[in-house]
């Protein structure tokens, strides 16, 4: 089972369940969260859903075997669900909490910024190796990062890839608050239940206000564009020595490769 669901009370649980991987998100995670969450905003039980990581990771980002299995799709082939699945958390209509465990890459801090509040263990780091990967940004986070975090932050934050940690990531006001690793569960737990208790049309109406201040088109028109970065640049050479380089674990040879 690739994702725990639990209910507490009125607050749903999603904890992302591939501890071996760190939670890497493939097909499977992808379609499974999706589902849940669709499960979730129609359930008049549920009035916040958190979502978190099993083990030692919130998530480690893209799979990276199945993305070099898509090289050349940008990502969106028939069959892939990341799609899909950002579609349904960009416009979540209940209260969205993340409680960040561990480390989180890639989508697992760009998912982030779609969370309507992020706790962070205070031993938790966060990157986006876009670049580092041959790659450029996604989930929207083009728009949503500079929206949340101000310009020169989300340009540090993708240009770099480079590891931030609990104490930045509030500082930049990507997290709300940041807990000590013992106390993440307690404290994102006494929040999610004390919105829970206000009565859920109230809640789903005001989330769907915010979604409309947020301009939540306009994150998912620059995800499409991002996508139309993909397809120039999944499988090109850059990203293919990259995803290479990893499942070698070695260090990647750009400087062998003419006009990087």
């Amino acid at each position: 089972m690739v994702l725990q669901i639990e209910d507490r009370g009125r607050v749903r649980v999603l904890r992302m369940n591939r501890p071996d991987a760190l939670n890497a998100m493939n097909n499977d995670l992808f379609a499974a969260l999706r589902d849940a969450l669709v499960a979730a905003e129609r359930d008049p039980g549920v009035a916040v859903v958190v979502l978190t990581g099993a083990g030692r990771a919130f998530c480690a980002g893209q799979d990276l075997t199945e993305m070099l299995a898509s090289a050349g799709s940008g990502g969106e082939g028939d069959a892939h669900q990341f799609p899909s699945m950002l579609e349904v958390v960009a416009g979540f209509a209940k209260p969205l909490v993340a409680a960040v465990n561990g480390l989180g890459v890639g989508i697992g801090m760009t998912i982030l910024a779609h969370c309507d509040l992020v706790l962070m263990a205070d031993d938790a780091r966060l990157r986006t190796p876009f670049p580092q990967l041959g790659l450029a940004p996604e989930a929207g986070s083009s728009f949503t990062f500079a929206d949340r975090m101000g310009r020169q932050h989300a340009a540090d934050v993708l240009f770099s890839g480079r590891w931030f940690d609990a104490a930045e990531c509030l500082a930049m006001g990507l997290v709300w608050k940041v807990c000590a690793a013992e106390r993440l569960d307690a404290e994102t737990m006494a929040v999610a239940e004390q919105w829970a208790a206000n009565p859920i049309p109230s809640l789903v109406a005001t989330k769907r206000l915010m979604l409309d201040a947020d301009r939540r088109d306009l994150a998912v028109a620059a995800h499409r564009r991002e996508v139309a970065a993909y397809v120039d640049l999944i499988g090109a050479p850059a990203n293919a020595e990259a995803v290479a380089a990893f499942l070698d674990k070695r260090e990647p040879d750009f400087g062998s490769i003419a006009g990087l």
